[in-house]
């Protein structure tokens, strides 16, 4: 079992992660683990440092589940997955879901730091659908239309409550 999870930021895609991984006994890996500096804040490190950690956790792992937003990442990891789950709840659940996010010690030092990014990462998400890069709505489509594997798009009716 190697199962892909993308999706907008607040689409529930580390929820579902950490449930899969758990019901399953999965290596996980958040593509936000390898591709932003660690103990820093929106701070991406080298694109081969990034690709290096994917290639490390896929040659260690031969069953795993991988979640992220990240379009490049997901294309290129989307070759060893044996399913492919794309989140795409709509964008008021997406919100309401980080409004509500519990504190992320792996990515900010506190949960005050955390709250300070909330309207920065707002925004971002807002622009989901009209954005045109590797994050957006449009390269996660063009990803999941093209995959021909064993694929889901989870929608508002059925997306994973975080």
């Amino acid at each position: 079992m190697r199962v892909l999870i993308f999706g907008n930021s607040g689409s529930g895609k580390s929820t579902y992660a950490m449930r899969l991984s758990q019901a399953h006994d999965l290596p996980h890996l958040d593509l936000d683990s390898i591709v932003w500096e660690p103990g820093e804040i929106a701070v991406q490190r080298s694109p081969e440092s990034i690709a290096a950690s994917l290639t490390a956790f896929l040659a260690e792992n031969a069953r795993w589940v991988i979640e992220g937003c990240y379009g490049e990442l997901v294309e290129a990891t989307s070759v060893h997955c044996t399913e492919l789950v794309f989140l795409n709840p709509g964008l008021k659940t997406c919100l309401e879901h980080n409004r509500k996010r519990p504190w992320e010690p792996h990515k900010y030092k506190t949960k005050e730091a955390q709250d300070a990014m909330l309207e920065h990462l707002q925004a971002w998400v807002e622009g989901y659908y009209e954005r045109q890069d590797q994050w957006s709505y449009r390269a996660h489509r063009r990803i999941f239309d093209a995959f021909k594997g064993r694929k889901t798009e989870r929608l508002a009716d059925d997306a994973v409550a975080a």
